[in-house]
């Protein structure tokens, strides 16, 4: 993309009917670490790259717990993400402060959208630049959306978003029917091998990477790294006995290494 006059305001529509700064929003998702979201029937898991910028510094959450039955994985400008989280949070609280009930997932997701809906309509606004992937338990069972800056949403069986995620869309696409009826930790190792194809080679352990999971009877929480690293070796094993890596590359340009922002 570039500059160009229809792209100085986020109200300004451009003759092919495109409004630039909501893409550029869109772009800046795809610039931050790789996020992963799958569901079966009873599980839901969240999991994220959150490697650091330096050796001196730490990383940047990624994985946020909104309620008990609802967490998000953000992909993109953190400060944004952190904002929204809180957003979230608030809605559940009231909720259930009023009717005495969890708020229902796909009702929190468009309220969600709705505000960042707002945020395309006024010239005083800028769209949040951050990609959110909400799961979520309730009544109706598993869910996991997709929320995009431009107010769009998508509910998924399995998606990923961020920094080379084509790799690890490309393995989702090849197992996602046999999500639904896996158990939490074939899920487990299923978003950990998806996190895994986002590296590119670079090897995956517990310290670069958060797993969170949302379950019936078990409450969202993250997933203690000395409990993610036997799952990690265990893949490793498996590749090494045999088992060929089909995963397909995506045919366009490389995508840029991973921003923390």
């Amino acid at each position: 993309m570039f500059r160009n006059q229809y792209d100085t305001d986020v109200t300004t529509w451009s003759p092919a009917g495109r409004l630039f700064q909501v893409e550029y929003a869109m772009e800046a998702v795809k610039q931050g670490s790789a996020a992963i979201g799958i569901r079966s029937k009873s599980h839901v898991i969240l999991a994220s790259v959150n490697k650091a910028n330096s050796e001196l510094s730490s990383h940047q959450k990624k994985i946020f717990k909104v309620d008990d039955h609802i967490g998000l994985a953000i992909a993109g400008l953190t400060a944004d993400g952190r904002v929204l989280s809180r957003y979230l949070r608030s809605e559940c609280i009231n909720y259930k402060f009023v009717y005495e009930s969890p708020l229902p997932v796909g009702r929190l997701v468009v309220q969600l959208a709705d505000k960042a809906q707002v945020c395309t309509q006024r010239s005083w606004k800028r769209p949040y630049g951050v990609g959110l992937l909400v799961a979520g338990l309730d009544e109706s069972g598993a869910h996991l959306y997709y929320n995009c800056p431009s107010g769009n949403y998508f509910e998924y069986q399995a998606f990923a978003i961020g920094s080379r995620s084509q790799a690890a869309k490309t393995y989702l696409e090849r197992k996602f029917e046999t999500f639904t009826n896996s158990t939490r930790d074939e899920l487990i190792k299923d978003a950990l091998f998806a996190i895994k194809e986002t590296l590119q080679g670079e090897k995956l352990t517990s310290s670069i990477c958060t797993v969170a999971v949302v379950g019936i009877n078990e409450p969202f929480h993250i997933i203690d790294q000395k409990t993610i690293q036997p799952l990690i070796d265990s893949l490793e094993i498996k590749e090494e006995g045999g088992e060929p890596n089909t995963t397909l590359q995506d045919d366009t340009s490389p995508e840029a290494a991973p921003m923390d922002i």
